[in-house]
């Protein structure tokens, strides 16, 4: 419940950080900034939820090739 509502939260506080940057940066009326805070939110999510699921798949083939290089203890050379 608590991890819900904390990326709800953090959706909103994307949503207004680019409807002020946006809104303010490219001096824009009321309404088209916020048409493109509106569209900008999922887009930023979207590109920031594709670039962790990258990373984490590096990770991962990073940590099992490193563990396959492993000598187990009861071998001998």
């Amino acid at each position: 419940m608590r991890q819900r509502i904390k990326e709800y939260a953090l959706t909103v506080c994307l949503f207004v950080f680019l409807l002020v940057i946006i809104g303010g940066g490219f001096h824009l009326t009321s309404g088209a900034a916020l048409i493109g805070a509106l569209s900008g939110t999922p887009l930023v999510i979207y590109g920031f939820n594709r670039w962790c699921d990258t990373r984490f798949r590096e990770q991962e083939a990073h940590r099992k090739a490193s563990a396959a290089g492993i000598i187990p203890m009861g071998k001998r050379l």
